[in-house]
């Protein structure tokens, strides 16, 4: 794949919305992206990155907790944020939340603004790049994999899914990095402790064992745990990249292309 990408016209026509927060350190890590690729793609002086509204909407009820009944549903807390980033003039929403997308149709029904959906783009990404590919490993909260989300992506492009049981010791280890109150990666933040890498590590080379030949960082914890680590067992796609390459594409009118650096080594 080229390297080459186009540089930055003067004129922005469109301007994203994000809604961050799920968790708190989300939209930092994506907009940590936006910058990133923006910059790839030409921009040397603050005017020449895009403007950008963001939500912080951390008050949000805990999406995996909402699908499984054990916490309160957190739709309506999506659909009053995407409302407000749409107030301030949005044009398109990006949720920094995997599992968020669970409630994907339900809330673009309540909205007049298009919000991009994290596991289509990151799917066709890979299929128009790695059209070789037939088995990608999901790495993700239990909430997306019930949700079968990239489950059902995968399966429009004839790939198959390999993912940890629900239940699964395997499982609860990628849950424990996220969620657990002592070291996961919502507790600590910005710091991510040597024990979720460890995790994560583990649970990767647990997909490669299983046949996968990528793996999808399928929660945004996920994926700032990965890109903490210099080396994992296997090759992984950040939809976080993804999606910034798409929001850059959509805020400039650029043509869909074809991105090299969201493949992780």
């Amino acid at each position: 794949m080229s390297n080459a990408s186009p540089k930055i016209p003067r004129q922005q026509l469109k301007l994203p919305g994000i809604l961050g927060g799920l968790g708190p350190l989300a939209h930092i890590e994506f907009e940590q992206r936006l910058l990133h690729h923006s910059s790839r793609q030409g921009a040397q002086y603050d005017q020449e990155h895009p403007n950008w509204i963001v939500l912080s909407a951390a008050s949000t009820p805990d999406r995996t907790k909402s699908l499984m009944g054990t916490g309160p549903d957190c739709v309506p807390y999506l659909v009053n944020s995407a409302h407000q980033l749409k107030a301030m003039g949005a044009d398109f929403l990006v949720v920094t939340c995997n599992t968020a997308h669970s409630y994907y149709h339900t809330v673009q029904s309540q909205l007049d603004i298009p919000w991009l959906h994290m596991m289509d783009a990151t799917v066709k990404y890979i299929a128009e790049n790695f059209p070789k590919v037939q088995q990608v490993g999901i790495l993700a909260t239990d909430g997306t994999l019930r949700s079968q989300l990239y489950t059902t992506s995968l399966g429009q492009y004839g790939i198959s899914p390999i993912l940890p049981p629900l239940g699964s010791p395997i499982q609860q280890r990628v849950m424990e990095s996220i969620y657990s109150h002592d070291w996961g990666i919502k507790a600590t933040g910005a710091w991510v402790s040597d024990i979720a890498l460890i995790e994560l590590i583990v649970a990767s080379r647990w997909l490669a064992d299983q046949g996968a030949e990528l793996i999808i960082a399928g929660c945004t914890e996920i994926s700032i745990g990965l890109a903490r680590l210099s080396q994992l067992p296997i090759n992984w796609i950040d939809p976080l990249d993804v999606m910034a390459n798409l929001t850059l594409d959509l805020t400039y009118g650029f043509a869909p292309a074809r991105r090299s650096k969201v493949f992780h080594d």
